[in-house]
Parts: structure tokens; sequence; C-alpha cells
């Protein structure tokens, strides 16, 4: 199992496939509580130019909360993390981490059907895209 969903969005701007993303996690209980702007961060700490690439970290408070009161240590995977970048093509692509191997890592069966919910809800913003 690959440690993250994907899609490539082609013939849309890289803005309008955010803004559909963010759009999308909504819908499925997520909101943002982070982001990186990978690209500018490389361009004023190492005078680098990249592609556009943004880190969204991503958090659903009902399935955080219950995972966390299973496992308190549980916040060093949060949040879940979503990509957007530009390819060379001009396409668009979109991952997401994948829950339920995340969650292999950790040895607490009460676990599985929270990443199996969240893997659903991933999913599904991925393909909606």
């Amino acid at each position: 199992m690959e440690y993250y969903l994907n899609t490539l969005v082609k013939n849309q701007t890289y803005e309008a496939v955010r803004e559909n993303l963010i759009t999308e996690m909504k819908k499925e209980g997520f909101g943002v509580l982070t982001e990186a702007d990978i690209q500018k961060a490389f361009k004023e700490k190492l005078d680098f130019d990249y592609r556009k690439y943004e880190i969204l970290g991503a958090c659903n408070p009902g399935y955080a909360k219950q995972a966390l009161e299973i496992e308190d240590k549980l916040g060093v995977y949060l949040p879940c993390n979503f990509i957007i970048q530009e390819l060379e093509n001009g396409t668009i692509e979109v991952a997401a981490v994948n829950p339920i191997v995340m969650m292999s890592t950790i040895d607490n069966d009460m676990l599985k059907p929270i990443a199996k919910d969240i893997y659903d809800k991933m999913k599904r913003i991925i393909d909606n895209l």
C-alpha cells in the first residue's frame, strides 16, 4: 500500500486546484491549520528557484480528538498533510498522506477504524478534484 493518495489535475490553474482542494476538505470536515509555501521558503532561505509546491496541514477536529484520546502522543502525526505541486508540464498534482499506513506504525488496534474513516474522507477529497 502506498504511503500517499494522489491525483493529477490537467487544464486547471494551480490557484483553482488549491481553492477546489480547500473546498473539498471543508466538505469532509477538515480545516487547514498550517500552510507551508515551499517555493517561497526555498527562494528566501536558499536563493533557490523551485516549482510551486505547498504543504497544507489539515485537521478534522472530531477525529483528532478521538485519536488523541486513544493515543496522547499521536499529535506527532498531526496534522494530516496534503501537498499541491505544479509539475513541469503544467499538470497540478495533489497528494495526501495515507492515514492507514501512518497509523499502522502504532501498535493500537483501536486506531484502525479511525484511520479507515479518515482514509475514506481523504480519498473522496482527492477523487473529487
